[in-house]
């Protein structure tokens, strides 16, 4: 169970706090007075004006109620959303070592930077500054395990062994651990950073669990607390995110994990997430963008592409209107206009996004990777290099990954427009493989498929095999033929230079990379006539890929995936017995091929979906 004492047997040395075994003073009842603190718009000048005036009449020796540290932390968070974030980091500086929700705020703040940046000494400065958090909340946590004091609670059917303080300080430790997991693995690629991080995963994990249990004894001995709906919008979006993100898992993790005391079930996590997004904590915006993030992102990459966008639009629709210009609002504006097919209307909110702040250029990143999938889309390749290139000069998040698409883009150039560009398809190729990192130990799935492919440009090779519409095949790789779903026109296109490679590919000369080049064009083809609703074609060039398997070399990635969208094609003309047995047959009876787990998310996406029984 997870410690609330000195936490030594599950901190590492540098974790251990000597100031944790101090005599802490409880909360005087004054500082527990009642709030009418709701997360409401404001001015961000007098915000900035009220954080400055209350830095200064507050004496360095004074005391910050939790009370206070919820509201300065509710006005920073309000800052931050609105693209002050210098502003919002200045509030909380000053206290991140005497309040722990200045400390989560402010070291919060600092590993997203770390996050967005990718720059190891502002990942350095991150694991610094959630140090120093935890250092601080831990001083507020009771001396004691949580099992101790919730079964004393259980028993007694009172709150007088766990303070409302202490209860809070179980939430931020939890968020602060969590994030202090996260970039442990990116921090460094040892196993035992790797098994440091699990652990702080795992305790972070038995805390929500006991503050859940902590939440319901509240609710159901209708117990009196002034801040109770801060608390409450902690559990909520813990619970919610954590059962979210373990649901996602492929079967066979999710057993290990079970084994070891983690469970997942979505259902509850999107519950928990949807009742804090609802709630007026100032957690709410959190759990509001949690679940934006599933229905944008994890829905398309890991799921079955099928995303919620009315349930999506209905949550950030408050938050966009309160914060019209804030460049995370306006961001998942855009993300769901393109998801709708709206795909003219994501490129001005993107570009919106853009314009409206400088201090954060990392959110800029994501948008001009944004815009270069939607050139992709619309086969405007120049528009698309621009933003490759932008991406190679400026982000450090996955140098690879650019450099491969910058040439996979400019690969779908007629050669006099290439020469404009001033650059060398075949250098960039070579380039991919020195590019390659590794997270937590391990080498990223779309930087190792990048680097297989541009091996065909080896210098070892006698001369470069070109790769066959490489642009659209990591198009495939990201799902991004559901996207273009939604417009005929866009699907046509494609079709269109689909059909142009398969008739060029039977005019080469036979080659060692000639079957999967082939293979690769059929599945492609199957995926435009899919969205085109042209199933028996669609299904003819999915099984011919299929039924390919053994003359495939080098990609074995390919017959997998095939069943994968053959599943969903059985599914749409209602054969789901059919579809559900197909998708097994990928999931069982293939192994070690590129991009392997991404599959297995999918797969398990599908088959929660699809065997849900109808009450549900």
């Amino acid at each position: 169970m997870a410690l609330v004492g000195n936490g030594a047997e599950l901190e590492a040395d540098e974790d251990i706090f000597e100031d944790a075994l101090e005599t802490i003073p409880v909360s005087s009842p004054s500082d527990m007075e009642g709030s009418s603190h709701h997360f409401t718009a404001f001015d961000s000048k007098q915000a900035s004006g009220h954080h400055e005036a209350s830095n200064l009449s507050r004496s360095a020796s004074a005391k910050i109620s939790l009370k206070t540290g919820l509201e300065e932390c509710a006005v920073a968070l309000n800052l931050f959303l609105s693209n002050k974030f210098s502003d919002a980091l200045e509030l909380l500086r000053p206290w991140a070592k005497d309040s722990m929700y200045h400390a989560l705020g402010y070291s919060t703040i600092v590993v997203l930077q770390a996050v967005m940046t990718f720059e190891q000494q502002d990942i350095q400065n991150g694991i610094s500054a959630m140090k120093d958090a935890l250092q601080t909340c831990q001083r507020y946590r009771k001396k004691s395990t949580v099992v101790e004091s919730f079964s004393s609670l259980l028993s007694r059917g009172s709150l007088e062994q766990l303070t409302e303080e202490e209860m809070h300080a179980e939430i931020c430790y939890a968020e602060c651990l969590l994030q202090k997991a996260a970039l442990t693995f990116v921090q460094d690629e040892n196993m035992i950073s790797f098994i440091k991080g699990g652990l702080k995963i795992r305790t972070s994990y038995q805390i929500y669990k006991e503050c859940l249990s902590i939440l319901h004894v509240i609710e159901k001995n209708k117990l009196e607390q002034q801040l109770f709906y801060e608390f409450e919008g902690g559990v909520k979006l813990g619970v919610g995110a954590f059962n979210l993100m373990l649901s996602l898992l492929p079967a066979r993790i999710i057993r290990l994990l079970e084994f070891i005391g983690f469970s997942g079930n979505r259902e509850l996590g999107l519950m928990q997430l949807r009742e804090g997004a609802s709630g007026r904590s100032m957690r709410a915006p959190l759990c509001c963008l949690t679940i934006l993030g599933f229905h944008t992102y994890i829905c398309l990459i890991l799921g079955t592409g099928e995303v919620n966008t009315v349930e999506a639009e209905s949550l950030l629709a408050p938050f966009l209107q309160q914060f019209p210009n804030g460049s995370l609002m306006l961001f998942y504006h855009a993300r769901i206009e393109l998801l709708k097919g709206n795909v003219e209307e994501a490129q001005e909110a993107f570009q919106k996004c853009i314009s409206v702040q400088e201090e954060w250029k990392q959110f800029h990143h994501l948008c001009y990777w944004e815009l270069m999938w939607i050139y992709v889309f619309q086969q405007n390749w120049m528009q698309a290099y621009y933003y490759s290139d932008l991406l190679c000069k400026e982000s450090k998040w996955s140098k690879a990954i650019y450099v491969f698409l910058k040439a996979a883009i400019l690969s779908m150039l007629p050669e006099e427009d290439v020469v404009s560009t001033k650059e060398n398809v075949v250098a960039l190729f070579r380039q991919v493989e020195s590019l390659k990192q590794r997270i937590a130990g391990k080498s990223i799935p779309t930087e190792k498929f990048a680097v297989r492919k541009a091996r065909r440009y080896s210098p070892m090779l006698p001369a470069p095999v070109k790769l066959v519409l490489p642009a659209l095949e990591m198009m495939y790789v990201w799902n991004g033929f559901p996207v273009v779903s939604k417009r005929k026109d866009l699907s046509e296109n494609l079709l269109v230079t689909v059909e142009k490679a398969e008739a060029a590919l039977q005019k080469e000369n036979w080659n060692d990379y000639f079957t999967d080049d082939e293979c690769l064009v059929k599945l492609l083809k199957g995926c435009c006539l899919k969205n085109l609703q042209r199933p028996l074609q669609a299904e003819l060039c999915f099984n011919h890929v299929i039924q390919s398997e053994k003359l495939l070399k080098y990609d074995h990635y390919l017959v997998p995936f095939t069943l994968f969208e053959l599943a969903f094609l059985y599914k749409s003309q209602g054969e789901m017995d059919k579809a559900i047995k197909v998708l097994e047959t990928a999931r069982n009876n293939y192994k070690d091929y590129s991009m392997e787990s991404r599959l297995h998310f999918r797969i398990q996406a599908a088959l929660h979906l699809w065997k849900k029984p109808p009450s549900n």
